[in-house]
């Protein structure tokens, strides 16, 4: 996938994610993130998209703290988070390819990598607020979440922050069924090691459509097939958090 879809993709998600909280309302409870309001969801969604768009916007070369959302609720919050989310597809689409600014994991370019993270950033959340509206949440496409899957895989759990860890070797196999496509994740006492094949046994495989599985590897929904060690499936669930 390249940055110009990320960037429709983008667009369409925070839209739809504005829509879905409105007519939730603040006050609804979020069931796929325990302890949050439409509120909560608000806030961090639209600080994280200003946090972003600001490091392309300034060619800010390094890591900054996420800003606070302001003090704001109800109509005034979702149409907050309308213009913070306006502000991260703007700022991303006049970038040029070429700009300079920080970026946390391993992509083509910085805007490459804003551009895919907050696609992805957006639609999990999206997921969030529809789950919160209540009714049957819009799917994930398949190429997107194949993507997705990558990103969480290869992407974030190869930092020193992934809690993913076992005390002896184990190896994890993730497969989206209806893509073709699979990993094997390979655990230790280090950051997992993760490569997009099947060329060792695994004790544990996780299964699924790839839009449900997308779903179930940021833990909103419950992996559609678990073959083999459950113990593995658990770790995943109890320790992936980003």
């Amino acid at each position: 996938m390249d940055t110009a879809q990320f960037l429709r993709i983008l667009d369409r998600e925070g839209r739809s994610l504005a829509a879905a909280a409105d007519e939730a309302g603040v006050d609804a409870k979020v069931p796929t993130c325990p302890g949050w309001q439409v509120r909560d969801l608000l806030r961090h969604t639209g600080a994280v998209h200003r946090w972003a768009a600001a490091f392309v916007a300034d060619r800010h070369p390094a890591r900054r703290p996420l800003g606070e959302a302001p003090d704001l609720d109800g109509a005034d919050l979702v149409t907050w988070y309308r213009d913070s989310h306006r502000r991260l597809v703007d700022t991303l689409t006049g970038a040029p390819p070429d700009v300079e600014c920080f970026a946390f994991l391993p992509a083509p370019s910085p805007l490459a990598f804003w551009a895919r993270r907050q696609a992805h950033e957006t639609t999990v959340h999206r997921f969030d607020a529809e789950a919160a509206r209540g009714g049957r949440p819009a799917p994930v496409a398949t190429d997107f979440a194949v993507d997705g899957i990558d990103e969480l895989l290869r992407g974030f759990h190869t930092r020193p922050k992934s809690r993913v860890r076992t005390a002896e070797p184990r190896v994890l196999r993730v497969r989206a069924q209806d893509a073709g496509a699979v990993w094997t994740v390979r655990l230790s006492a280090e950051p997992p090691v993760t490569t997009p094949d099947a060329s060792e046994e695994a004790e544990c495989e996780l299964a699924g459509p790839a839009g449900d599985l997308y779903l179930a590897l940021w833990n909103r929904l419950p992996v559609p097939t678990v073959t083999g060690d459950p113990a593995l499936a658990s770790l995943w669930r109890e320790a992936s958090g980003v």
